[in-house]
């Protein structure tokens, strides 16, 4: 059931996750998943001693960007568009 509640949180790691996992799995091997991650969270946060840090719904985004741009040029090719990158610069 705290997958379930976690999986619609809207903001969170864990609904990232979720949606991530459904595209590929179906929702109930998802939802599995989801389970696993907040146990070894807490098993971890009981282990550490330390408290719960919330890495956000744009944490795999900032984890690979380039990742993130590929699927979004390859999502927006399959819908019929042409679409190139430019990098922008650094200092700019």
């Amino acid at each position: 059931m705290a997958a379930f509640g976690a999986a619609r949180t809207k903001g969170s790691f864990l609904r990232a996750r979720y949606e991530r996992l459904t595209a590929r799995r179906g929702p109930i091997k998802a939802l599995v998943a989801v389970e696993h991650s907040i146990t070894t969270a807490i098993r971890h946060m009981l282990d550490d001693n330390v408290p719960h840090q919330e890495l956000g719904d744009s944490y795999f985004t900032q984890r690979d960007p380039e990742r993130a741009a590929r699927r979004a040029v390859s999502r927006l090719n399959e819908l019929g568009h042409r679409v190139g990158l430019d990098p922008m610069d650094a200092a700019g």
